[in-house]
């Protein structure tokens, strides 16, 4: 559609990728390589979304023509942010520290528009996972699939078996909160009109 800008996904995230599809929105992915160190006292909802705004406008200040949409995700356990396993056995720990508890996946998303504006935001979304033994999370592991995920699953694959309840949106937990999408694309001028984007005229939609 003539006037409305490129999106652009500034993640190299599959499952991101993966739900922009969903939407049937046309995009293209421009990876942004920044430092995700937490910074000093830094909370996690801070820190995703300093690093959601940072990838966007590292993207969008290469393709400033286009919409730039990135996002960052962590699991959160005692306010203590529970990254990617740096191997099978930190998997296994982790997945055994989560075991009948229930923890917060905090999912910022920031919004570049062209001119270099950006709009931002955080989705927060409790997970409870049921008690299960070390041999489940050992059998897991095997898998493969917690290897690179933060927090050591994925409730998108075989990992939603050890989830008892979620309270709050299940795209904030795959990394792409849709509600939150949808009202930054709302704030930057922008409809979404069940596979394209539609400018949103004076009165408003």
């Amino acid at each position: 559609m003539n006037g409305v800008p490129p999106l652009v996904l500034a993640s190299a995230s599959p499952r991101r990728a993966e739900y922009l599809r969903m939407l049937k929105l046309e995009f293209e992915v421009f990876s942004a390589d920044i430092d995700e160190t937490l910074l000093d006292g830094e909370d996690p909802s801070c820190h995703v979304e300093r690093l959601a705004r940072e990838k966007a406008s590292t993207v969008q200040a290469r393709r400033p023509d286009a919409l730039v949409l990135a996002g960052d995700t962590v699991v959160v356990l005692d306010g203590r942010i529970l990254g990617k396993p740096i191997d099978a056995a930190d998997a296994e720990a982790m997945l055994m520290v989560l075991a009948g508890r229930t923890h917060t996946v905090a999912s910022g998303l920031a919004l570049a528009l062209p001119g270099g504006r950006v709009l931002s935001g955080v989705s927060h979304t409790d997970v409870s996972f049921r008690s299960f033994s070390a041999d489940t999370a050992r059998r897991y592991v095997a898998t493969g699939e917690p290897l690179d995920k933060a927090g050591s699953y994925g409730i998108q694959g075989v990992g939603a078996t050890l989830v008892g309840d979620i309270h709050g949106d299940y795209y904030t937990v795959v990394g792409l909160p849709i509600p939150l999408l949808i009202r930054l694309l709302r704030e930057g001028g922008w409809e979404y009109g069940f596979g394209s984007l539609v400018p949103i005229g004076p009165g408003g939609s």
